[in-house]
């Protein structure tokens, strides 16, 4: 009996043992299949997000060979002005094949960019919408069957000819960038570099336009130039102090001999001019260094870092294009003679003409900066509307009372002080800052610069100029914006 007894319970073991390694088993059988159960669900939610989401970033990629089959099927949709004027289309030639015209030639060229050779401006950005076909779909399906070619979609941008016409002209051969935007919806108006290029050329021309490296004619300079901003970062440092004084400068006062010396820095007026007695508006309207230097010099460097920071220096732009990152390096462990250059518009920060506009949008907006974009609107070759764009805003860049200040100050730049010459206008008024930023060792070279907004009633739209090598922003630049804006209001 005990040897039964002793059977049987080791059966029972093998039982139990038996049915550990069963439970085991399907355990791990369980993990594998939740384990690919996970893994199929994730590739189909990354499926989803990739055509969804990622489809236009891949397409538009230039190293994407699919490209070249969509231009097989499809004839490249046009690309228009906010007013229906064809900035670029897909022509026929004798041969039965197609190529890029841009009927306004060098007006556009880098904004609408081109096609070949790697895309550049509104080309590159809505290359996935000007090779898609949302056309009606009877249409299309005749069209294939006829071994015919579709029309892709159609873009509208928020461009005003107007305006990038008496841009263009006013530059005339001169280096540099005119950018205009809407200060309330962040629409893109014009936005003009030179040196430029002609972009029906660009096959024929391209290592000639890549081997330019004096000129750089394929660079956008109002989105990727980075120049010294001069005198209109003034606008910053007023808005610093406005901001230590809660809004009150009326006890500011300065004796202007033509330079301050502090701490062994010395500043000196452009031209070494004599500005004498002024108060803190005239300080601003006739840009004078030394008040400026002297400004500066009572400003809390931690608190001027955290308003440079807030006006989108040392980060990314709220931007649907590639763009120069602004620069300006300001902190508690800043030398004297870093502060005060810095509080002039000198030393080592640089800015892009679109920061710079974005900035003084913000302040004719009651402080608030819109998203700028170019593109509004999205059209099949039928005429229906496939999408349009709503204007966004980014955010708050101020205090009103801040950016009220400061309209009022720009003004007075216009009125009575260094932009004076673009005072005379027609059912409008200019407001802005003008500009003279040294970028060499030479002391006599610098840049031109004007930024400034205008409108009947109140601001309406922002123009920002920057001429290489101009000189007086107040004598070149300003009277580029003044063109500029005459083609918008008259």
């Amino acid at each position: 009996m005990k040897l039964f007894g002793s059977v049987i319970k080791k059966r029972e073991k093998i039982k139990r043992r038996e049915g550990r390694h069963h439970i085991d088993s399907n355990r791990q059988i369980a993990v594998i299949t939740y384990l690919f159960l996970f893994l199929f669900i994730a590739m189909l939610v990354y499926l989803g997000y990739f055509t969804q989401v990622k489809n236009k970033s891949v397409i538009n990629n230039t190293y994407n060979k699919r490209q070249a089959l969509l231009e097989s099927r499809l004839i490249r949709g046009d690309i228009l002005s906010r007013d229906g004027e064809v900035l670029a289309t897909t022509m026929s030639d004798n041969d039965g094949g197609y190529y890029r015209s841009y009927p306004y030639r060098n007006t556009f060229a880098h904004i609408v960019g081109y096609s070949t050779h790697g895309v550049l401006g509104v080309e590159s950005m809505e290359n996935f919408t000007l090779l898609s076909c949302d056309g009606n779909i009877v249409t299309r399906v005749r069209n294939d069957l006829k071994g015919m070619k579709n029309h892709g979609d159609n873009v509208y941008t928020t461009l005003n000819t107007r305006m990038q016409e008496a841009a263009y002209d006013a530059m005339d051969d001169r280096k540099g960038a005119v950018i205009a935007m809407n200060v309330k919806t962040g629409e893109l108006l014009c936005v003009l570099s030179k040196p430029d290029f002609d972009p029906n050329e660009v096959m024929a021309k391209w290592d000639v336009f890549n081997a330019d490296t004096e000129n750089s004619p394929l660079l956008n300079r109002a989105f990727l130039g980075s120049y010294p901003p001069g005198s209109t970062f003034k606008i910053v440092t007023a808005l610093e102090y406005l901001k230590e004084h809660n809004g009150n400068v009326s006890d500011y006062g300065f004796e202007c001999t033509g330079s301050f010396e502090y701490k062994g820095s010395v500043i000196s007026c452009y031209n070494e001019q004599v500005h004498g007695w002024l108060n803190f508006d005239d300080s601003f309207a006739n840009s004078c260094n030394s008040s400026f230097a002297n400004i500066s010099s009572q400003l809390s460097k931690r608190r001027f870092a955290d308003t440079i920071d807030s006006l989108m220096f040392n980060s990314e732009l709220p931007l649907p294009f590639k763009y120069s990152e602004g620069y300006c390096d300001i902190g508690e462990d800043s030398s004297t003679d870093d502060l005060l250059q810095t509080g002039i518009g000198q030393g080592r920060t640089l800015i892009s003409p679109i920061h710079m506009l974005m900035i003084t949008s913000a302040i004719a907006n009651d402080g608030v900066l819109m998203r700028p974009y170019v593109v509004s609107s999205v059209v099949n070759s039928d005429g229906g509307t496939i999408s349009t764009v709503k204007a966004r805003e980014y955010g708050r860049l101020m205090d009103s009372r801040y950016s009220e200040s400061l309209k009022k100050m720009m003004r007075q730049v216009v009125v009575n002080g260094t932009a004076r010459r673009i005072f005379d206008t027609k059912g409008y008024e200019i407001s802005g800052k003008t500009g003279s930023a040294e970028y060499s060792s030479n002391k006599s070279l610098s840049h031109a610069w004007f930024t400034g907004f205008a409108g009947a009633d109140e601001p309406e739209i922002a123009v920002t100029v920057i001429v290489e090598g101009g000189g007086s922003g107040g004598a070149v630049a300003a009277p580029v914006a003044k063109r500029v804006f005459d083609a918008y209001f008259n």
